[in-house]
């Protein structure tokens, strides 16, 4: 089902476009374990058998705990899996969520990850920028970004790519080592990132949203629901099936902890949206704060 909405290069691998973010599997505020860890389970065994092959986590999941549930869910790793995990933040015991940009830290970090899935090499690493956590912001990335690169030349890292990234911040890592993707909240309704898709289209970058769906505060939008009731899809399926259709370089990473909400995220791979129902979902983002 999900071999419809295509593949795209992944630090030069094809992965399908419809993948899966694990972290939702962590406890509520992405801290600490699961309510239910057999259920968390089970959700990464079915998208991996439904086809996934593009699994999204990180070790501050948690923090381990994501990592951990994939160890267990699915390794040994099918050998067409590829798995992209982040470096640059921690978290506080509060549950907050702080920078963590020191060599040492950007070390532990790919470390923590490599032991915690249980692999000798990271297949990619995104650079999670943390200048400001709301969003993007302009700052310096060089110094971080040579400590993610050594571990590359140590073969702990296969390839590279950047998180919460602006252009300019893109531009200079392009220029330091190749960029296998960015990672940056994009939606219906959050479209800040319109002209940088093209840009990495261009270049042959992909780009990955997080947030697909809205995140913390879901979407939620008069006109979504009406295209969504039009084609007889529920509002979630339409989101992703916007986003499939935005630019061919977009891979999906939608999360859940839930069986039957991946089993609906999945199925907006069959969706094929019109014209006019592109036109209506276009103006969400047009008319949003």
């Amino acid at each position: 089902m999900i071999e419809r909405a295509g593949i795209y290069s992944l630090g030069g691998r094809m992965v399908k476009r419809l993948g899966y973010g694990a972290m939702q599997l962590a406890g509520p505020g992405v801290f600490g374990p699961p309510r239910d860890p057999d259920q968390a389970l089970a959700v990464l065994r079915a998208a991996v058998a439904a086809g996934v092959n593009h699994v999204d986590t990180s070790d501050f999941y948690g923090p381990h705990v994501t990592n951990r549930l994939i160890r267990e869910a699915l390794s040994p790793y099918p050998d067409d899996l590829v798995i992209v995990t982040k470096i640059g933040a921690r978290r506080g015991e509060d549950a907050s969520w702080l920078p963590a940009f020191e060599p040492d830290q950007l070390v532990r970090a790919v470390e923590d990850n490599l032991t915690n899935l249980g692999l000798e090499s990271l297949d990619v690493v995104n650079l999670r920028l943390m200048f400001d956590t709301h969003g993007p912001a302009e700052g310096p990335i060089a110094a971080p970004l040579k400590v993610l690169a050594n571990q590359q030349r140590q073969g702990l890292v296969r390839q590279i790519g950047i998180s919460n990234a602006t252009p300019t911040q893109y531009r200079e890592a392009r220029d330091m080592v190749d960029i296998a993707c960015v990672q940056n909240q994009y939606n219906l309704a959050h479209r800040d990132d319109d002209a940088f898709i093209d840009a990495l289209a261009e270049d042959g970058v992909a780009y990955v949203p997080f947030f697909p769906l809205g995140g913390f505060s879901p979407l939620q939008s008069a006109a979504l629901s009406a295209v969504a009731e039009r084609l007889s899809a529920t509002p979630m399926q339409i989101a992703l099936a916007w986003l499939l259709q935005r630019s061919p370089n977009i891979l999906l990473i939608p999360g859940t902890s839930s069986l039957a909400h991946l089993e609906e995220n999945l199925a907006a791979a069959s969706l094929t949206l019109p014209d006019d129902a592109i036109r209506e979902l276009d103006a969400i983002g047009a008319k949003a704060p």
